[in-house]
């Protein structure tokens, strides 16, 4: 038997459960899940923001690890035993989007068709993947911290956007939950030192972005001045922050917007400024083909940036899914992951 987290998208409920193990079709495997995280996502998800599976329930859980316990027919390239990572997101193969190498985009595919939004996750002890989207994790690195190799994949998209990034750029990221954390240190990886500020309003979370030990700069909102930043990454998805940040870029600054926000809200520019300051504002949109280099930033970053501790994961029960929930949802960790075996 199997146990698992159940998403009803009608009543917007949560409910564990408990079924039988299912068999993999010829092109799947079966992956005994070990680490499965909880994304911002996956509250707009809850909250009945964000597009979801709704004709019947499904598991949740888009960020996961584990270890293959059965492979079907079909299946080439991997075998029983084998430590995999998953990626979550696919496209038809079909349409112009597909073809042109931007499955993201893709009208099936993409954000409308992920594992754990659309499809069953990593909610759940046992999970069924495709095997094209499986991917193996390299030797030397821990189960835990590959969990995190997802939303890394989502951020290499994201540099190949911003870039090129100079030694010497005002940075500002605003947020400081995991994803800001991540963009600290995938700044400070890439050699980006002293000029990066973290803006965050919740005293805790600054805290833990002065955890990192990086040398950044952390401040509250009010405390930003504007015209002073090169580059604006918005983690938080805020409307507000957003506005912001249009403020705060100096002549020819970017801002680049990563974290997802309600798909309700909006923002105000003023078209005279964009004008003005010749601003640029770009989107992110998962991770098109990035998640090998996902992987990569897990092998590159393990030792130096992936600590639990330093960047405010808490690991839970499968059980305890109301209290990471809720533990997530009010600000008193960065993020969490169930851990279940």
């Amino acid at each position: 038997m199997m146990e698992f987290v159940s998403f009803d998208a009608k009543n917007k409920t949560l409910s564990l459960k408990r079924g039988n193990i299912p068999k993999p079709a010829e092109d799947e495997v079966l992956v005994r899940v070990a680490y499965s995280g909880i994304c911002g996502s996956d509250l707009h998800v809850l909250a009945g923001n964000f597009p979801c599976k709704e004709d019947a329930p499904f598991t949740p859980g888009h960020e996961f690890v584990g270890t293959i316990e059965a492979i079907g027919s079909g299946v080439k390239t991997f075998k029983v035993g084998d430590k995999v990572a998953v990626d979550p997101n696919s496209g038809c193969g079909i349409c112009k989007f597909c073809h042109n190498g931007n499955y993201h985009y893709c009208l099936r595919g993409g954000i409308h068709n992920t594992i754990g939004i659309f499809r069953n996750g990593g909610w759940s002890t046992h999970t069924l993947v495709p095997e094209s989207q499986t991917f193996l994790i390299p030797e030397g690195v821990e189960l835990q911290q590959a969990a995190l190799s997802e939303p890394l994949s989502c951020l290499a998209h994201g540099w190949d956007i911003i870039n090129p990034v100079t030694v010497g750029s005002n940075i500002l990221l605003l947020g400081a939950g995991i994803i800001g954390l991540l963009w600290a240190s995938i700044l400070h990886l890439h050699g980006i030192r002293k000029t990066v500020t973290v803006s965050e309003p919740q005293d805790k979370r600054r805290e833990m972005a002065k955890n990192l030990n990086l040398g950044y700069s952390t401040k509250s909102p009010q405390d930003l001045k504007e015209n002073e930043y090169d580059l604006a990454i918005d983690c938080s998805g805020s409307g507000p922050a957003i506005e912001s940040a249009l403020q705060l870029l100096g002549p020819g600054g970017r801002l680049c917007c990563f974290g997802i926000a309600n798909p309700k809200t909006k923002i105000s520019v003023e078209p005279f400024q964009l004008y003005k300051k010749e601003l640029k504002i770009l989107g992110v949109n998962i991770n098109p083909y990035t998640f090998p280099r996902g992987l990569s930033l897990v092998q590159a970053m393990a030792d130096r940036y992936l600590s639990y501790e330093k960047l405010g994961i808490k690991v839970f029960e499968l059980s305890e899914y109301e209290e990471a929930v809720t533990a997530l949802k009010n600000g008193e960790i960065s993020k969490a992951v169930f851990k279940l075996c």
